[in-house]
């Protein structure tokens, strides 16, 4: 598949690129990015995390923190944000490549893909459906349970006095003010 994928960016030898030392898989292929040139040993993952780290840098520093002019401080911040978010769309529109190039190589890889998604998410909403299920259960017995209360004084003995002594039972008596 590496072969197929040379020549993709400008600039980019047709073939495989070079395997970097201390990289592996997938790393030293986000070599090169649509129109912006590279030195030969950067990657699109350094180059991101690189413009990270500067925007923290630039949030951090001590110029900053000194109190220099602020137009100054909004605009060094700005362009390395800017430089991060510029690097971070390349890498994505990279990955949406080789997203694409997968696709069309190999489309029952993507339909194993979707078919897993789905397993995942019935899986997730059928445990939401037992998570109700378990609440409705336990609001149906509070419910029942409030019912058998309020028929009991049909249990009770036909008379209104009889009636009338079991209901007291259940109130309780006032405090006596002292």
């Amino acid at each position: 598949m590496a072969a197929s994928l040379g020549g993709m960016f400008s600039g980019q030898p047709p073939g495989p690129p070079p395997p970097q030392p201390g990289l592996q898989g997938q790393a030293s292929l986000l070599q090169a990015a649509p129109g912006a040139p590279r030195p030969s040993n950067s990657t699109l993952v350094d180059e991101l995390e690189s413009s990270f780290e500067a925007c923290f840098a630039s949030l951090v520093s001590q110029d900053y923190v000194n109190g220099t002019d602020q137009e100054e401080i909004r605009t060094g911040v700005d362009q390395c944000i800017q430089k991060f978010l510029d690097i971070a769309r390349q890498t994505e529109c990279f990955f949406l490549q080789k997203r694409l190039q997968l696709s069309v190589q190999k489309p029952e890889q993507v339909i194993k893909e979707d078919v897993s998604e789905l397993r995942n998410e019935l899986q997730r909403k059928d445990a939401l459906v037992q998570k109700h299920l378990t609440k409705l259960r336990h609001w149906q017995q509070v419910l029942e349970d409030i019912s058998v209360q309020h028929k009991k004084p049909a249990d009770i003995p036909q008379g209104s006095l009889a009636y009338l002594e079991q209901a007291s039972a259940t109130i309780p008596a006032p405090l006596k003010p002292t």
